[in-house]
């Protein structure tokens, strides 16, 4: 009897811990699955490198959260979000009126102006009248093509959409568009580039127009995350105290891209 108890006592301890709970799942951290130098960079191994990569790390770790990079395709990431197969957005995604119907963010980690680049035999400026008669392209599910169709569309632009940024600049550098509109830090990074010197030069930025540009790049989180965003509000806060922010900054910029 004495037997039969031990061993049902073995048994029930070792299905107790067949029953223990699971590890915590690493938090999956959506970037776009493209290069946006110097956002985003994949390496010879595929692993992905950048300022918004060191960001990310930043802010997990500062959060005390075991996040993991997982790339997605930019116009499927929203979705991926609300659907549970990520976690949060770092990828850039500025704080619009027309996202925040169905994602929250966090404060915006930083800003950046909307710009147009084009070929430099064509003299023009960025504005509606400069480009009434240009093909310009943008990217999709951006701001920049949201600006372009509300306010170059009308004025008589041609407007052609991308699935990449990529894919906008090489038909940029082979003179198959005049213009791309795109973020003004990462066109820099074009310019800067052979290929970019040779063909483009920057046309200027784009006339503000807050509910299409919006105030910065936020953190994307499903609106019911408020634990989460708290945490990631003040780890923003807290890096940007410490120095962590300003460290990796200066690994990729000679300015503060956090803005005022």
């Amino acid at each position: 009897m004495k037997k039969l108890l031990a061993t049902l006592s073995v048994a029930a301890i070792a299905g107790l811990a067949g029953i223990a709970p699971a590890a915590a799942q690493p938090l999956k951290v959506g970037i776009s699955a493209e290069p946006y130098p110097p956002f985003t960079v994949p390496d010879a191994a595929g692993n992905w490198t950048g300022w918004e990569v060191d960001f990310a790390k930043a802010v997990c770790e500062e959060a005390k959260l075991d996040c993991v990079i997982t790339p997605l395709s930019w116009d499927g990431i929203i979705p991926a979000l609300n659907a549970g197969k990520i976690d949060m957005i770092i990828t850039s995604m500025s704080i619009t009126n027309d996202r925040l119907k169905t994602i929250d963010f966090t404060d915006s980690y930083y800003k950046s102006k909307s710009a147009v680049i084009g070929l430099k035999d064509l003299d023009f400026e960025a504005t509606p009248e400069g480009l009434s008669d240009k093909i310009l392209g943008a990217q999709v599910g951006t701001r920049h093509l949201f600006y372009a169709q509300k306010h170059f569309v009308p004025a008589g632009a041609t407007l052609r959409e991308y699935q990449t940024q990529d894919e906008a600049n090489n038909d940029l550098v082979a003179g198959r568009i005049d213009a791309i509109e795109a973020d003004d830090i990462a066109m820099k990074e074009f310019l800067n580039s052979e290929a970019g010197k040779a063909c483009c030069d920057m046309k200027g930025t784009v006339v503000d127009d807050q509910d299409v540009l919006a105030d910065g790049a936020g953190i994307g989180l499903r609106k019911s995350d408020t634990e989460l965003k708290d945490k990631l509000n003040a780890a923003i806060k807290g890096i940007r105290e410490n120095g962590k922010y300003a460290e990796f900054n200066a690994k990729y910029f000679d300015f503060d891209i956090f803005g005022d």
